[in-house]
């Protein structure tokens, strides 16, 4: 009878060992499953290089179509995730966008600091001229020129408010005019008499005036 008993409370020790151990592998299979089909979430923090918290800054997430925008210690969170990769994008004003590829684990929380810098703004100025005219090709021909000379361009002429060719040809250096009621009528060179001056058009000798 003694016997009897002994085996028949380890026949019931094993049953309940065996239940045991059937209960705890249906719960971590169950828990398994759950990690594996469960959501994600995104946690994180903005700031600048100097470490200052940036408050306001719009974080999203373009595939899934969600956003949110910085705590007022730069903190953001992103829950409900389905597991996979997603493509991060913060933006703030002044300061360049942040864009990184992130990875959430299914029940877990993925953790992630953005550092923003400052937005570099890179200013173009085009300068556009015109082959130069005028002045620029006078000064080059008086330069290049085997006597002395003078050039009054027909751009410069046009500039000023001349009444007739001798006051603009009076503009020039050592050149003075000998005026008829306030006009410009004959042109001296260097005090020269105007009878003596040699005047070409077209470089062809014209009679003095």
């Amino acid at each position: 009878m003694f016997l009897a008993r002994s085996s028949c409370h380890a026949q019931v020790r094993s049953v309940h060992r065996c239940a045991l151990t059937n209960l705890l592998v249906a719960l971590l299979c169950c828990l398994t499953t759950a990690a594996q089909t469960g959501k994600g979430s995104i946690v994180g923090r903005v700031l600048d290089t100097s470490g200052a918290v940036l408050q306001g800054a719009r974080v999203e997430l373009p595939v899934a179509a969600i956003s949110t925008v910085s705590g007022n210690q730069g903190q953001f969170s992103i829950t409900g995730l389905a597991p996979g990769s997603y493509n991060l994008a913060i933006s703030y004003v002044g300061f360049a966008s942040f864009v990184q590829d992130v990875t959430v684990t299914p029940g877990q929380v993925t953790h992630l600091d953005a550092v923003l810098k400052v937005a570099s703004k890179n200013e173009e100025i085009v300068v556009t001229a015109d082959r130069p005219h005028g002045e620029a090709e006078a000064i080059n021909r008086e330069r290049t020129s085997d006597n002395i000379l003078n050039v009054l361009p027909s751009d410069v002429i046009r500039s000023l408010p001349n009444a007739n060719i001798a006051d603009a040809v009076g503009r020039l250096p050592s050149v003075t005019l000998e005026r008829d009621e306030g006009e410009g009528k004959y042109v001296q060179i260097r005090g020269t008499e105007p009878r003596l001056n040699n005047i070409t058009i077209d470089v062809i000798n014209v009679p003095s005036p």
